[in-house]
């Protein structure tokens, strides 16, 4: 059972997951020789949204 105080029932934090995931399918059209460039550190900096939250 999930405590109501959770940090998953807070809007911030589903929200800054809907942005991550929609980071990850923009960059996914990016170019393959950004993948270890641009591609990763917004997906990095994407992620860091939740899971400081969290």
């Amino acid at each position: 059972m999930e405590n109501k105080n959770s940090y998953r029932n807070l809007i911030v934090w589903q929200r800054a997951v809907e942005l991550a995931l929609e980071i990850y399918n923009l960059t996914e059209k990016f170019p393959k020789s950004e993948i270890y460039g641009l591609t990763s550190q917004m997906r990095r900096s994407a992620i860091s949204i939740p899971s400081n939250i969290a």
